[in-house]
C-alpha cells in the first residue's frame, strides 16, 4: 500500500472534522433564528421546536438593516476597488524586479501584516480626525486598503511572477512600454488571481468589524458587522433578532462566495505553488 493511499482515509477524517466545526454553528445559527426567545433561554431548549419567522420580519422591517447593507456594500466595493488599484501595479512591480530591494520590500510587508489591528485604532482615528474623514465611508475604506493592502500584494505577486518574462521581452522588442506591457499583457493573463484576490477582499472587508465599529462614530452609518454587535442591548440580547440579523448579513457573502467558489478554488492553489 502505497503512502498515498494511507494517507487518503487521514486527508477525509481531517475533512469531516473541519466541516463539522465550521458547520455546526452556521446551523445553530439558523436555527436559533427560527425560535423565539422563550425557546432560546429555556432550560428545555433543543433542536426540536416550532419555527418562526417573527425574528426575520421584525429584522426586515427595521430601517437600520437597509441602511446598514448599503453601508457594507458601499464600503466593501471601495476597499476592495482601491486596494486592488495600488495592490495589482506593486505586486508586478515586485515580480518583475531583479533588486536587492525586493527582499527588504517584501520582509516590510510581511512584517506589516504582523502588526495588531488594534495597535493601529488610535494612530489611524487620530488621523483621520485630523483629515476630516472620520464618520464618512471615504475615511473606513481607507482604513480597510491599508489593513489589506500588505496582503494583497503578497498574494498577488505569484501571479504575476508565473507569467514568463520572455512575454515581456517580446513586448518590448515591439516596441510596447513597460505601461503598455501591463495593461495589454501582465493584466489579462492575471485577471484569475486579480479576480481572487478582489472576491477574498470584499469577503474580508464585509465582515470587518473593528474598524466599522471605531471610525463610524453614527450609528446610523454603521456596516452591518458593527450593526449586529449593537443588538446587544443594555437589557439584554434578544438572540432570534441577532441571529436573523446575522443570516441576513450572510446571503450576500454567500452569493460571491458561490460566484467566486471556482477562482477561489484554482487561483489560490496557484498563488501558493508558484
Amino acid at each position: 500500500m502505497s503512502s498515498r493511499t494511507q494517507r487518503e482515509p487521514v486527508a477525509f477524517g481531517i475533512r469531516i472534522v473541519l466541516y463539522i466545526v465550521y458547520t455546526v454553528p452556521l446551523v445553530w445559527i439558523v436555527l436559533t433564528s427560527l425560535k423565539s426567545q422563550g425557546e432560546v433561554l429555556s432550560s428545555q431548549a433543543s433542536l426540536f421546536f416550532i419555527p418562526t419567522l417573527d425574528s426575520y420580519r421584525d429584522a426586515l422591517a427595521d430601517p437600520a438593516l437597509g441602511a446598514s447593507l448599503s453601508q457594507s456594500i458601499i464600503i466593501s466595493i471601495g476597499t476592495s476597488v482601491l486596494c486592488l488599484a495600488v495592490a495589482t501595479p506593486a505586486a508586478y512591480a515586485l515580480a518583475r524586479s531583479r533588486s536587492h530591494v525586493i527582499v527588504i520590500a517584501l520582509a516590510a510587508l510581511v512584517l506589516l501584516q504582523m502588526i495588531p489591528q488594534t495597535a493601529t485604532l488610535i494612530p489611524l482615528f487620530w488621523l483621520l480626525a485630523g483629515w476630516g474623514l472620520l464618520d464618512s465611508n471615504v475615511g473606513l475604506i481607507l482604513a480597510d486598503a491599508v489593513l489589506l493592502l500588505p496582503w494583497a500584494i503578497l498574494l498577488l505577486r505569484p501571479f504575476f511572477s508565473s507569467i514568463p518574462p520572455s512575454i515581456d521581452e517580446a513586448a518590448r522588442i515591439d516596441g510596447a512600454r513597460t505601461l503598455r506591457s501591463f495593461f495589454s499583457i501582465a493584466l489579462p493573463l492575471a485577471r484569475n488571481g486579480i479576480l481572487t484576490v478582489t472576491a477574498i477582499v470584499f469577503l474580508v472587508t464585509w465582515g470587518e468589524f473593528l474598524y466599522g465599529i471605531t471610525f463610524m462614530v453614527s450609528p446610523d452609518k454603521y456596516p452591518m458587522s458593527a450593526l449586529i454587535a449593537v443588538q446587544a442591548g443594555a437589557y439584554g440580547v434578544d438572540w432570534p433578532s441577532m441571529m436573523a440579523f446575522a443570516v441576513v448579513s450572510a446571503v450576500p457573502v454567500f452569493i460571491v462566495y458561490i460566484a467566486s467558489f471556482r477562482l477561489l478554488r484554482t487561483g489560490l492553489t496557484m498563488g501558493a505553488v508558484k
